[in-house]
């Protein structure tokens, strides 16, 4: 990959563009792993703890590293690698949520606004103090609609972004292997689009018969297809209901709403001080943690600034 100039974060879109077609992964291409990599990092955010979120690139350590919600995730992380090498000016977790936005817009879908200035934790230790406990807080496919409320109303999001946020599952499959479930909710799987709500509303779907956890399936042009419980909680939910009403009858609706929700979630947990860094060491300082220093990026601090030289790109 190129290495481009420091803080040229159009540039770094372009070489997240260069990695999106691989023939080899899924349906050939990465663009929904690196989504789903953007939305996890982001989705453990509890506005309750005041921590977890997208600050941190918590991800490459511990429990976290661990969850078997994460599980496949290491393939998002490994292709960004070379981008990393290339320029270690960019810390991870802002790499991982550039590379989300930028693969959404990729596949057809819209602009999601991004900020740059997320910081790094160092190493294990230090993201395992200041992070705590922030495992089992990822959506259950298993689960119906009051788990998604619970979930997604500790990260703020009302039902109408509950059902926005939802529509990623336009994009992507599911994994034996790593979810437990099986198969593509849309057709194409690769384009974002209105495709998932207008699919929840025409079809019938039923139960399917197989040794895997419980999920729905239908069959649409000659494709096998499948829907989550959390899925069609959905459309089972009267409130939640509209909503899926409005975005498979409206696409640049669905479009508008969901831009504004991931660029919300994508900025759970970051608390940008005057310089424009999320500062972690400064967020632990506020907080009583044990991580009580900071200074400037590039100067010694234990989290890795925007900007610094040198900063290390290892998982």
């Amino acid at each position: 990959m190129a290495a481009v100039k420091e803080g040229d974060f159009a540039a770094i879109r372009g070489e997240v563009r260069k990695i999106l077609k691989q023939p080899g992964y899924d349906d050939g291409s990465i663009g929904p792993v690196l989504v789903r990599l953007a939305w996890h990092q982001s989705g453990t955010y509890s506005a309750i703890d005041s921590n977890g979120g997208s600050n941190g690139a918590g991800m490459r350590f511990g429990t976290e590293k661990m969850d078997p919600a994460n599980a496949g995730l290491h393939h998002a992380i490994t292709y960004l690698m070379p981008i990393q090498e290339a320029n270690p000016w960019i810390t991870h977790a802002d790499l991982w949520t550039l590379a989300g936005v930028e693969a959404i817009e990729a596949m057809g879908g819209p602009k999601v606004p991004w900020e740059a200035g997320r910081t790094d934790y160092e190493t294990e230790e230090a993201a395992t103090d200041h992070r705590g406990e922030i495992v089992n807080r990822l959506p259950d496919g298993s689960k119906g609609a009051d788990h998604i409320r619970d979930i997604f109303g500790r990260m703020g999001f009302s039902d109408k972004e509950i059902v926005a946020l939802s529509g990623a599952h336009s994009l992507g499959r599911c994994h034996p292997d790593r979810s437990g479930f099986d198969g593509p909710w849309v057709v194409n799987p690769t384009r974002f689009s209105n495709q998932y709500f207008k699919l929840l509303m025409t079809q019938k779907w039923k139960p399917r018969e197989w040794e895997g956890p419980f999920q729905y399936e239908a069959t649409v042009a000659g494709t096998k297809l499948m829907m989550l419980p959390t899925d069609m909680a959905l459309v089972e939910d009267e409130e939640m209901r509209v909503w899926v009403e409005k975005y498979a009858a409206d696409k640049d609706l669905f479009f508008k709403d969901f831009a504004m929700a991931f660029g919300k979630l994508i900025e759970l947990g970051v608390e940008r001080d005057d310089s424009g860094f999320a500062r972690l060491a400064k967020k632990a300082a506020k907080e009583g943690k044990p991580l009580d220093k900071t200074s400037l990026p590039g100067k010694g601090c234990p989290f890795a600034g925007t900007t610094g030289k040198g900063r290390s790109a290892k998982l």
